[in-house]
């Protein structure tokens, strides 16, 4: 059993953990097509989506139908790019970088030719 302070050294490294986030994508290795998300925890995001697509409950319908269709065989899932955390450490937002990165690769693969889930394209 581990000491109180111990365990009070282990919550506080916990709480100064920094998640990797990002922006990923869950590509269909068939048609090219993908569905893009950010997030200020990319494992976090990544795991609950492929959670819901697995058991059904993915809010994008196209890709979920998909997803059944196919099988996650046929679907990859890929960490685009990741942001570094500010220096300043007391900035804990990070939406609006994180909606520019979205902006930025959303434009990146459509220049491409990519088609996206849940956009009507």
């Amino acid at each position: 059993m581990l000491d109180r302070a111990r365990k009070k050294e282990l919550q506080e490294q916990y709480k100064q953990m920094k998640p990797d986030m990002g922006i990923f994508a869950i590509r269909n290795k068939e048609n090219g097509k993908c569905w893009l998300a950010t997030s200020q925890n990319l494992k976090g995001a990544i795991n609950r989506s492929l959670f819901a697509l697995n058991f059904g409950n993915f809010p994008v319908r196209d890709l979920q139908r998909d997803w059944k269709a196919l099988g996650k065989s046929r679907f990859s899932v890929d960490v685009l790019e990741t942001l570094k955390y500010d220096e300043d450490e007391t900035k804990m937002d990070y939406s609006e970088e994180l909606a520019i990165l979205r902006m930025i690769w959303e434009e990146r693969l459509a220049g491409e030719g990519t088609a996206f889930y849940g956009s009507g394209t």
